[in-house]
């Protein structure tokens, strides 16, 4: 006798069927996310973006870590000793201000010290103008903390005179998180110490 329902076994042959295969489906979806999530993050870790001095967003491509370091530091080392010996009466507080946070305790020490012996009363008293003409550092990256000696070569304009100083200053360098736009490249000054001091005879 012929019945109008379907055998049972063919019901559910065709109902594990359907389940295997949204099972797979849902498997294929998951995998396929992941390797895209994984693509997006590498992705993402090799790039890093710089501000401009206009204040817009520029994307670089990082090709290694490596190669970068040495131009970060040297960088870094420029930057702070134009912050902290680049001086007048107008923006020696401002300059020295982001000075500070490019170096650790050793740096606010100095500064004290200067502030101390009277250096920044006389620029303002005197309205000296300190001047940067050349920043050269030599920096060993080899390993952490890297150590580093820098030549300034600065100019103090007294009005009628101006005499030309050259600086000897060494320390270390240490990795710490970006901060901007306080601290763009993530290298910490430490150890800061001002070595020599001379005097050049301005050539004519």
């Amino acid at each position: 006798m012929k019945t109008p329902y379907k055998n049972i076994y063919t019901i559910l042959k065709t109902n594990r069927f359907i389940v295997l295969a949204v099972v797979i489906g849902s498997v294929l979806t998951c995998i396929i996310s992941v390797l895209m999530v994984i693509k997006l993050h590498k992705e993402t870790v090799n790039n890093a973006f710089v501000v401009n001095s206009d204040g817009s967003v520029i994307p670089l491509k990082l090709v290694s870590q490596q190669e970068n370091l040495k131009v970060e530091t040297l960088a870094q080392l420029e930057l702070f000793h134009t912050y902290f010996y680049n001086i007048d009466a107008s923006n020696y507080e401002k300059n020295l201000g982001k000075a500070l946070w490019l170096g650790n305790s050793s740096v606010d020490a100095l500064y004290r010290q200067k502030k101390a012996d009277g250096v920044y009363n006389r620029l303002l008293q005197y309205s000296l103008v300190q001047k940067v003409l050349n920043v050269e550092s030599k920096v060993n990256i080899q390993n952490e903390p890297y150590g580093f000696e820098t030549k300034t070569i600065f100019e103090i304009n007294r009005g009628s005179v101006t005499d030309t100083y050259e600086l000897l200053t060494t320390g270390n360098l240490i990795k710490v998180d970006r901060n901007f736009p306080n601290n763009t490249h993530g290298l910490l000054l430490t150890n800061f110490f001002e070595n020599t001091l001379k005097k050049i005879d301005n050539e004519n």
